[in-house]
């Protein structure tokens, strides 16, 4: 998407209606092109204080007349009460068109949940259509933040990220993750800051950089940085991430924020950005070249507001672009050669750009080749097998024929 403005809680609210009509568009454009559609919800269909004009629960089931099945995990304590407890919460014509509940996360005997699951159809008059397995090892991307699982196990790279307020993209990290010779250490607001040392930082992208800058430094990031850089450090630096390195950002028309102004960059990178109106969004192709390695492609995907000017002399561009041969920020070198910077996102997901970046991050260490990409798959191919063989589809079809 693209952004339409920069609102407040207020605003934002106030804009739903406007937001309904795209919302309605996206739909029908999918329903004429599919024969199923499934429509995911955002947190609860029961926030009493957000029902007015909300766009992505209820509000949109009750303006498209589909039926809605409600999902609880389990692992957090307490599902029949969320699940009785929501359904109690909805209108009379909410509440008709649940056709069932979903219990997910399960872990132990499946036979103690039987008394349960018979009070909650008794009460409620509506079937558990499924209970699904805690599923182990899973690689698929966090919806909405950022998971915050580690590895354990003795790694050869140590990577530490600042996870500011407003970031973004951070699936870009999942490759990283999932590497069992890297450790990737996230880190949030510290009352009295105390980041571990590093091999690499990564600096991800942000929805709003100059806010996201200004609690970099508060956070002392900014003193963190200068030491890490001046003992050798290494530094990833996408999109956001990057912006925030250069010399400075600019947002005249308010584009990220409601203040129209400008602010100085951390000044490691020869780059001003400016805050436009018009964003970019494409799918990229290349080869990534980095310091006594071979040539190996690499893809990824550009999406971001800020129009970047460089001095060329002054960095190492090592990402060519098929599709613009001039476009700098496709990837490229700081002069000391310790900060890699991108607009891409995704850089990471295919194996030999992975192994190219983590490679230069330790100096030319060698690392296994792990694909992300076929794990992810993989991951999906096991969630969808076990959803074929926990749900009730006999009764599923039962329910959904009568509301239909």
């Amino acid at each position: 998407g693209k952004v339409a403005a920069q609102l407040d809680a207020k605003n934002y609210h106030d804009y739903k209606p406007t937001a309904m009509k795209a919302v309605l568009a996206a739909h029908q454009r999918l329903t004429q092109k599919h024969d199923v559609v499934v429509v995911e919800g955002a947190g609860s269909p029961a926030e009493i204080n957000l029902r007015d004009r909300d766009i992505a629960n209820m509000g949109f089931a009750e303006e498209v007349d589909c039926p809605v099945i409600i999902v609880a995990d389990i692992d957090r304590g307490g599902v029949f009460a969320h699940l009785t407890g929501t359904l109690d919460c909805l209108s009379q014509s909410e509440q008709d068109r649940v056709i069932g509940f979903v219990i997910n996360k399960f872990r132990g005997d499946r036979s103690l949940l039987t008394s349960g699951n018979d009070w909650l159809e008794q009460k409620t008059g509506k079937p558990v259509l499924a209970v699904l397995p805690y599923l182990q090892g899973l690689y698929l991307d966090s919806e909405d933040s950022v998971a915050v699982e580690q590895h354990t196990t003795d790694a050869k790279l140590k990577v530490v990220v600042p996870v500011y307020p407003r970031i973004s993209n951070h699936n870009d990290l999942d490759a990283m993750r999932a590497h069992p010779q890297l450790d990737v250490e996230l880190v949030g607001p510290q009352l009295t800051p105390n980041h571990p040392p590093a091999d690499l930082i990564v600096l991800m992208g942000s929805k709003n950089t100059q806010a996201d800058l200004t609690w970099f430094k508060a956070q002392g990031w900014d003193k963190t940085l200068a030491k890490h850089l001046r003992y050798g450090g290494k530094v990833l630096a996408i999109c956001g991430g990057m912006q925030m390195l250069g010399e400075l950002i600019a947002d005249p028309d308010g584009i990220e924020s409601l203040q129209k102004e400008s602010c100085n960059g951390l000044g490691y990178l020869p780059l001003t950005t400016t805050m436009t109106n018009s964003k970019e969004l494409t799918l990229k192709q290349g080869v990534i070249a980095l310091p006594k390695q071979s040539p190996v492609p690499i893809n990824g995907y550009e999406i971001h507001a800020g129009d970047s000017q460089y001095q060329l002399n002054e960095v190492t561009r090592v990402v060519i672009d098929d599709s613009d041969n001039d476009n700098v920020g496709a990837g490229f070198l700081s002069s000391d050669q310790q900060i890699f910077a991108s607009y891409w996102h995704g850089l990471m997901d295919t194996p030999q750009a992975l192994n190219a970046i983590i490679t230069w991050a330790s100096n030319g260490d060698s690392f296994d080749e792990i694909d992300y990409e076929a794990l992810r798959e993989q991951s999906i191919d096991a969630l969808a097998d076990s959803l074929e063989e926990e749900f009730d589809w006999e009764r599923y079809r039962e329910v959904i024929n009568k509301f239909t």
